[in-house]
Protein backbone atom coordinates (compact mmCIF):
# COMPACT_ATOMS: atom_id res chain seq x y z
CA UNK A 1 0.00 0.00 0.00
CA UNK A 2 1.53 3.02 -1.34
CA UNK A 3 0.80 6.74 0.30
CA UNK A 4 0.09 9.46 -1.95
CA UNK A 5 1.18 11.81 0.37
CA UNK A 6 4.08 13.28 -1.31
CA UNK A 7 7.59 12.55 0.32
CA UNK A 8 9.79 15.72 1.83
CA UNK A 9 13.56 15.08 0.75
CA UNK A 10 16.28 15.90 3.29
CA UNK A 11 18.84 18.36 2.92
CA UNK A 12 21.69 17.17 1.70
CA UNK A 13 23.45 19.16 4.78
CA UNK A 14 21.48 17.15 7.38
CA UNK A 15 22.95 13.69 5.33
CA UNK A 16 26.28 15.07 5.92
CA UNK A 17 26.17 15.94 9.50
CA UNK A 18 24.47 12.69 10.11
CA UNK A 19 27.35 10.68 8.33
CA UNK A 20 30.07 13.10 9.78
CA UNK A 21 28.08 12.52 13.41
CA UNK A 22 28.73 8.55 12.83
CA UNK A 23 32.79 9.01 11.43
CA UNK A 24 33.53 11.77 14.58
CA UNK A 25 31.44 9.26 17.22
CA UNK A 26 33.04 5.96 16.18
CA UNK A 27 36.76 7.95 15.79
CA UNK A 28 36.15 9.28 18.89
CA UNK A 29 35.18 5.86 21.11
CA UNK A 30 38.27 4.27 19.32
CA UNK A 31 40.54 7.08 20.26
CA UNK A 32 39.71 7.52 23.82
CA UNK A 33 38.44 3.56 24.10
CA UNK A 34 35.03 4.01 25.31
CA UNK A 35 32.35 1.70 23.66
CA UNK A 36 30.04 3.76 25.66
CA UNK A 37 30.27 6.45 22.30
CA UNK A 38 29.17 3.96 20.08
CA UNK A 39 25.93 2.78 22.46
CA UNK A 40 25.03 6.51 22.70
CA UNK A 41 25.62 6.80 18.41
CA UNK A 42 23.62 3.31 18.28
CA UNK A 43 20.78 4.77 20.01
CA UNK A 44 20.69 8.08 18.31
CA UNK A 45 20.56 6.02 15.01
CA UNK A 46 18.56 3.40 15.75
CA UNK A 47 15.80 6.16 16.69
CA UNK A 48 16.45 7.66 13.42
CA UNK A 49 15.92 4.32 11.79
CA UNK A 50 12.83 3.54 13.48
CA UNK A 51 11.12 6.82 13.30
CA UNK A 52 12.94 8.54 10.38
CA UNK A 53 13.48 12.73 11.36
CA UNK A 54 10.92 12.70 13.93
CA UNK A 55 13.04 10.49 15.76
CA UNK A 56 16.16 11.42 14.94
CA UNK A 57 18.13 13.42 16.73
CA UNK A 58 20.71 14.86 14.11
CA UNK A 59 17.86 15.79 12.06
CA UNK A 60 16.53 17.82 15.11
CA UNK A 61 19.70 19.81 15.39
CA UNK A 62 20.43 19.87 11.96
CA UNK A 63 17.58 21.92 11.17
CA UNK A 64 17.92 24.44 14.03
CA UNK A 65 21.62 24.52 13.71
CA UNK A 66 22.36 24.58 9.80
CA UNK A 67 19.13 25.87 8.61
CA UNK A 68 18.58 24.12 5.75
CA UNK A 69 17.09 25.64 2.89
CA UNK A 70 14.00 24.47 1.04
CA UNK A 71 14.39 21.18 -1.26
CA UNK A 72 16.95 21.52 -3.78
CA UNK A 73 18.31 18.84 -6.56
CA UNK A 74 19.84 15.90 -4.83
CA UNK A 75 18.57 15.95 -1.73
CA UNK A 76 17.89 12.55 -0.29
CA UNK A 77 15.25 10.41 -0.58
CA UNK A 78 13.76 9.56 3.56
CA UNK A 79 13.27 6.18 2.56
CA UNK A 80 16.80 5.56 1.59
CA UNK A 81 17.93 7.50 4.77
CA UNK A 82 16.46 5.49 7.08
CA UNK A 83 17.40 2.37 5.42
CA UNK A 84 20.87 4.10 5.78
CA UNK A 85 20.21 4.28 9.21
CA UNK A 86 18.91 1.06 9.20
CA UNK A 87 22.11 -0.83 8.30
CA UNK A 88 24.06 1.35 10.42
CA UNK A 89 22.27 0.43 14.23
CA UNK A 90 22.33 -3.05 12.79
CA UNK A 91 25.61 -2.79 12.62
CA UNK A 92 26.43 -0.88 15.76
CA UNK A 93 23.48 -2.79 17.80
CA UNK A 94 25.91 -6.21 16.44
CA UNK A 95 28.84 -4.11 18.13
CA UNK A 96 26.78 -3.68 21.38
CA UNK A 97 26.46 -7.42 21.43
CA UNK A 98 30.14 -7.95 20.81
CA UNK A 99 31.12 -5.61 23.21
CA UNK A 100 28.54 -6.83 25.72
CA UNK A 101 29.69 -10.58 25.66
CA UNK A 102 33.38 -9.12 25.98
CA UNK A 103 35.08 -10.24 22.27
CA UNK A 104 36.07 -5.54 22.11
CA UNK A 105 37.97 -6.52 18.65
CA UNK A 106 34.87 -7.66 16.64
CA UNK A 107 32.80 -4.41 18.35
CA UNK A 108 35.50 -2.13 16.87
CA UNK A 109 35.70 -3.94 13.32
CA UNK A 110 31.74 -3.94 13.24
CA UNK A 111 31.84 -0.12 14.77
CA UNK A 112 34.62 1.15 12.25
CA UNK A 113 32.60 -0.86 8.90
CA UNK A 114 29.83 1.89 9.61
CA UNK A 115 32.27 4.79 10.27
CA UNK A 116 34.22 4.04 7.00
CA UNK A 117 31.12 3.69 5.09
CA UNK A 118 30.05 7.07 6.35
CA UNK A 119 32.97 8.65 5.55
CA UNK A 120 33.40 6.93 2.24
CA UNK A 121 30.17 8.57 1.78
CA UNK A 122 31.35 12.24 2.77
CA UNK A 123 34.05 10.88 -0.22
CA UNK A 124 31.07 11.09 -2.61
CA UNK A 125 30.41 6.99 -2.82
CA UNK A 126 27.41 5.80 -0.68
CA UNK A 127 27.86 2.30 -0.48
CA UNK A 128 24.29 1.99 1.76
CA UNK A 129 22.73 4.06 -1.18
CA UNK A 130 23.96 1.66 -4.06
CA UNK A 131 22.52 -1.22 -1.83
CA UNK A 132 19.06 0.62 -1.59
CA UNK A 133 19.37 0.98 -5.34
CA UNK A 134 19.85 -2.89 -5.95
CA UNK A 135 17.25 -3.53 -3.49
CA UNK A 136 14.70 -1.72 -5.19
CA UNK A 137 15.76 -2.46 -9.17
CA UNK A 138 15.52 -7.02 -7.45
CA UNK A 139 12.53 -6.12 -5.98
CA UNK A 140 10.93 -4.93 -9.05
CA UNK A 141 12.29 -7.43 -11.07
CA UNK A 142 11.38 -10.09 -8.86
CA UNK A 143 7.92 -9.02 -8.33
CA UNK A 144 6.82 -7.02 -11.49
CA UNK A 145 5.18 -3.42 -11.20
CA UNK A 146 7.77 -0.70 -9.82
CA UNK A 147 6.20 1.53 -7.16
CA UNK A 148 9.21 3.79 -7.31
CA UNK A 149 9.75 6.39 -10.05
CA UNK A 150 13.28 5.99 -9.93
CA UNK A 151 13.70 2.20 -10.53
CA UNK A 152 12.53 1.92 -14.46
Amino acid sequence: MTSNRPTVPIPQAIVRLNRLTIVVCVVAALVLRAPALTTALFLVVGSAALFGRNGSLIYAAGTRLLRPSASQPGDEDPGLMRFNNAIAAVLLGLAQIAFALHVPLAGWILAGIVACAAAVALAGFCFGCFLYFQFKLNRSRLFGSCTDATIA
